[in-house]
């Protein structure tokens, strides 16, 4: 019974969608020509089939909201490609009638599914919010702690060579109850060492230089020295023992340097690694998609999802535990408002899990004119980040949570 009843309903909104790409073609075919007119009426059918499958055919999915709206745009560029492909290929007439049907129902049934699960996720448990760069200035540490004071916070990574590192370092010691930290590679910018004359240098050199073996021989000796240094402050800094380790712009996710965490990984006790398998959030609106565009987020989403798909093989053969899921990339920067709520609630985990896997949610909070303290010289990059309002966004948001 309850797959006839499915069934009607699809095949009610299925109807309607139809009758509205009939009725949008008859009024636009009077003003202008079909090859025109067709595509704006499929459109519209589309949105009637995106909004109606949604409310009423998948209901018990979706809880009565709609599909993520990628799902909108891949069901119209699919159908409005395989309708333009079928006749060149002279296809028959029952195959030009039922493709398009055939791939609507696996569209709108995939969409459902992903909206089922994104529901059973946030009635599960809560991710981890975690904050970058604590050492890098006062008025980032100070937002860190307060967070961290306040319960919100569930972990923060150390700039080890940062102007502030020591102080930060006393201040959490103080905390009632400090969350776990983690030793914050930064090989893309601060102060140098006198015999690694090529770091700290750009993730794109680094990123390139994977790939080109006389790079790796050139640069690799003065990764690992690097490496060894930050431990080694990490330690000094904070008496642990074993390490849980990321990077400032996600620098040890590129290949080069993840070779040189995992040749250190054994000798140096490095148990944790951080990667960024950050699902795509649900519900956000179309300025805040044109924004991580506009921002470079998008970009950088995907380059940080396909290293981590490359690194995660690796970090389970050396027996190193990493997070799950991850938000934080998309929105880099902007991580407030709308997008931080979207992207935390994407973040929940259906399952427990222990603490090396839960989903981490990233976020780079900061006081008023943080950027101000910073060294100017040796760390231009966050200047330039930490100089803007969102960092104040940001912190408010964590906040509210």
């Amino acid at each position: 019974m309850p797959v006839l009843n499915r069934m009607l309903r699809y095949g009610l909104v299925g109807g309607t969608a139809a009758a509205v790409h009939i009725g949008v073609l008859l009024l636009l075919g009077q003003w202008m020509s079909l090859s025109l007119a067709n595509p704006i009426a499929f459109l519209a059918a589309s949105v009637a089939g995106y909004l109606g499958h949604a409310l009423l055919t998948f209901r018990e999915e979706t809880g009565g909201r709609q599909f993520a709206r990628r799902w909108l745009l891949l069901q119209y560029v699919v159908n409005i490609s395989v309708c333009a492909l079928l006749p060149l290929l002279k296809a028959p007439t029952l195959v030009l009638v039922f493709t398009p049907t055939l791939l609507n129902a696996l569209i709108w049934s995939r969409a459902a599914r992903f909206s089922a699960q994104a529901r059973q996720h946030q009635q599960g448990h809560p991710p981890l919010l975690h904050a970058d760069d604590l050492g890098l200035a006062e008025g980032v540490d100070a937002a860190i702690l307060d967070l961290a004071q306040s319960g919100r916070l569930q972990g923060a990574s150390l700039l080890v060579n940062g102007p502030t590192a020591t102080a930060a370092m006393q201040a959490w010691r103080d905390l009632a109850d400090p969350p776990p930290l983690s030793l914050h590679v930064c090989l893309t910018e601060g102060h140098g060492l006198p015999d690694c004359p090529e770091i700290p240098t750009g993730f794109g050199t680094l990123l390139l230089a994977s790939f080109m073996p006389w790079q790796r021989r050139r640069i690799a000796p003065q990764l690992r020295t690097v490496l060894l240094q930050q431990i080694s402050r990490y330690r000094q800094l904070t008496g642990l023992r074993h390490i849980r380790l990321d990077g400032h712009q996600h620098i040890h996710l590129v290949p080069l340097v993840l070779d040189a965490v995992l040749d250190l990984a054994s000798d140096e006790s490095i148990t944790w690694v951080r990667t960024t398998r950050e699902p795509l959030p649900e519900g956000l609106p179309l300025k805040l998609w044109w924004r991580s565009l506009q921002t470079g987020g998008l970009l950088k989403w995907l380059v940080l999802r396909l290293l981590s798909r490359l690194a995660i093989p690796r970090l389970r053969r050396a027996g190193l535990q990493t997070n799950r899921r991850f938000a934080g990339v998309l929105f880099s920067g902007s991580m407030f408002g709308t997008a931080f709520r979207r992207c935390w609630e994407t973040a929940y985990s259906s399952i427990t899990e222990e603490r090396a896997a839960q989903p981490v949610v990233l976020i780079h909070p900061a006081l008023p004119n943080a950027a101000s303290g910073m060294d100017q010289a040796a760390f231009q990059q966050s200047v330039a980040f930490f100089s803007s309002t969102n960092r104040q966004k940001e912190w408010s948001s964590a906040q509210q949570l």
